[in-house]
């Protein structure tokens, strides 16, 4: 629903369509209702000097640049009504001109507006410690030795070491990793890792702009200037409609030997079926898919999708979940305990920690065992484990190492030997111990979202060639996750440079690929993709900023539901084009004869603009 504030908001971003309606409107009061023709002429004819001289200023200086656009006939008609002083032609022409342009604009404006919510992770201060205390600095006033504060929930603004407290550190963002990791004394942090629970004191060992944030931001930059602009759809046509045009104009002046012939022909032949309708299916197009979640900068990337043959998927917190999901539990041998009855107990115990593996156990026993007993005694070793009491016997959750030093010292050869078989086991684990006696290991793995496999075989039926998967993870997870997933291409331990890499030797293969990422270190690749898309959900700002789509909801289908309204989009917005300019191509062999004068061709042009527009609404559904 239009409301006065939206309509106000409109007029002050673009005034020159309400000055030109509004100049129309005046001038066909002053001709039809008051009788005062010579008025109404001047009325008309300040509206076309008022609006048209930007639009025409406009048109030229993109010229000058090397820009062929489809506005260039529209300038000409604007010309030409203002030499043969035909004004209420020319209002008409500047009037969908300006309008359409306005139309585009707007639509991208709003659209950006609801993506700015997800713009703000980027590090932006820092606790820098000092003998009177703390104060709060801008990060880029962070130096090299700063002895900086790093709080729970807190942004690592530089790269750097820490020297004192212990906590858990997601950086799955800028590592690719999954999961949380523990992080204490003489631990490297990287900029742009959250710091989920614990307190660290970090010693600054670069400056904001040589830390791993900042150089993946210049990486996203150098990417963005490489990519370069994409033609606008409508200005493609224009370099085959306007010199047709001009030819049409000239063999009319030819027949008629009258200059209005070659006005009747530039009005019936201004393309707003390029100027206007096309906007309309873009814009119907942007608002369908910000309707779904969809945020899409632009109408470009709406057009570029349905191009798209390559789909390049990041592994860590877009293919997968990015948390800790049970895999399977392993009976040490000789406990008297079943899988369920092992689940049980660490599920127990695990209810009163924070860590992600704890949640990820607990939640999985209460989907067994929806009521589990509170434990008593519980003590918490930070990054190692956590043992309480259950029916007054203690039990232990926590890493190998954690549990070797709860068991009796009789067990402890046999525990070793069997932690030995799962030395080169690159999985998550925890292990449990009950009464100074080894139960078994859970082993957790990042598996991939509900809705991946669905949504790589809709792709497939989309008729997408190649589907690839690049991950900073190792290459045992990302071998389970496609061969789980059915993909037969993918690349592991690669850095976000290595990431670009991959995309420009696709590329080079005459590819269009459409990049989907959500970390820190996708955002290079999104910004040199064809199409970048980011799964904003999880609020990376920078990754959010290099795409050309963001999917607002945690939701992996959005990927197929783009593909899917930039295809519809362009098929309407083609077929608009197609109809507009064989009417107009008709209408143009009239005029030429000189059997339509320019006031009647802009009422006949109208008709068109109507017809194609109306057709390009349905882009909204």
């Amino acid at each position: 629903m239009i409301t006065f504030s939206k309509a106000y908001e409109f007029i002050q971003q673009f005034p020159l369509p309400f000055i030109a309606a509004l100049g129309l409107l005046a001038g066909i009061i002053a001709q039809l209702i008051l009788g005062m023709s010579t008025q109404a002429h001047v009325i008309w004819f300040a509206t076309l000097l008022v609006c048209g001289v930007p639009l025409v200023l406009t048109t030229v200086w993109g010229v000058v640049r090397g820009q062929f656009s489809v506005d260039i006939i529209a300038a000409l008609a604007i010309i030409t009504a203002f030499i043969m002083n035909e004004a209420f032609t020319g209002a008409v022409l500047v009037l969908m001109q300006s309008g359409g342009q306005a139309m585009e604009k707007y639509g991208l404006k709003r659209a950006m507006f609801t993506l700015d919510a997800l713009l703000s992770r980027a590090p932006k201060t820092a606790i820098r410690m000092q003998a009177g205390g703390q104060e709060i600095i801008p990060v880029g006033e962070v130096k090299v030795g700063d002895i900086l504060l790093i709080r729970p929930g807190e942004l690592v603004g530089v790269d750097g070491t820490v020297i004192d407290g212990e906590g858990e550190i997601d950086d799955a963002a800028i590592t690719g990793e999954p999961f949380v990791r523990f992080v204490n004394k003489d631990k490297v942090l990287l900029s742009g890792s959250i710091l989920v629970n614990g307190a660290l004191t970090l010693r600054a060992d670069k400056t904001t702009e040589k830390s791993q944030y900042a150089t993946i931001v210049k990486l996203v930059q150098q990417a963005q200037q490489e990519k370069g602009s994409i033609q606008r759809l409508a200005d493609r046509y224009a370099i085959i409609f306007t010199p047709l045009t001009l030819l049409i104009a000239a063999i009319g002046f030819a027949i008629t030997q009258e200059a209005i012939t070659i006005l009747a022909v530039l009005v019936v032949a201004t393309p707003c079926p390029l100027i206007l309708a096309t906007p309309v299916a873009v814009l119907s197009g942007v608002n369908r898919a910000a309707k779904a979640g969809i945020i899409v900068k632009g109408g470009a990337p709406l057009e570029k999708l349905a191009a798209v043959d390559v789909v390049v998927l990041d592994k860590t917190g877009t293919l997968t979940q990015g948390i800790p999901v049970i895999d399977n539990i392993v009976v040490f041998p000789g406990a008297a305990y079943s899988t369920d009855e092992v689940l049980y107990r660490a599920g127990i115990i695990e209810q009163q920690s924070s860590h992600a593996v704890a949640k990820a156990t607990t939640k999985a026993a209460i989907e067994k065992f929806p009521q589990l007993p509170q434990p008593t005694q519980i003590r918490e070793t930070p990054g190692a484990g956590v043992i309480g009491d259950y029916e007054n016997k203690p039990i232990a959750v926590g890493t190998a190492d954690y549990i070797q030093s709860q068991l009796t010292p009789e067990q402890v050869p046999a525990y070793l030997t069997f932690m030995q078989t799962f030395a080169h086991e690159e999985k998550l684990m925890s292990v449990i111990a009950m009464n100074g006696q080894c139960l078994g290991v859970i082993f957790f793995v990042d598996a991939p979202r509900p809705k991946a496999i669905e949504m790589i075989s809709a792709l497939r039926r989309m008729g997408i060639k190649h589907i690839v998967m690049l991950t900073g993870d190792n290459p045992r997870n990302a071998h389970r996750i496609a061969q789980a997933l059915g993909i037969t291409m993918y690349r592991a331990g690669l850095h976000p440079e290595d990431k670009v890499a991959v995309l420009k030797e696709i590329s080079a293969r005459h590819h269009h690929t459409l990049m989907v990422g959500d970390g820190i270190n996708d955002a290079p690749a999104l910004a040199s993709a064809f199409v970048g898309m980011a799964m904003g959900a999880q609020g990376v700002a920078i990754a959010a900023q290099a795409a050309d789509i963001v999917l607002l909801e945690d939701n992996i289908e959005g990927v197929v539901s783009a593909l899917a309204i930039g295809r519809r989009m362009l098929y309407i917005a083609k077929q608009g084009i197609w109809i507009g300019m064989g009417l107009s191509l008709l209408l143009m062999c009239i005029a030429a004869c000189g059997l339509i004068p320019p006031p009647v061709g802009v009422v006949l042009q109208e008709i068109i603009d109507v017809t194609v527009i109306f057709n390009a609404l349905r882009a909204r559904k």
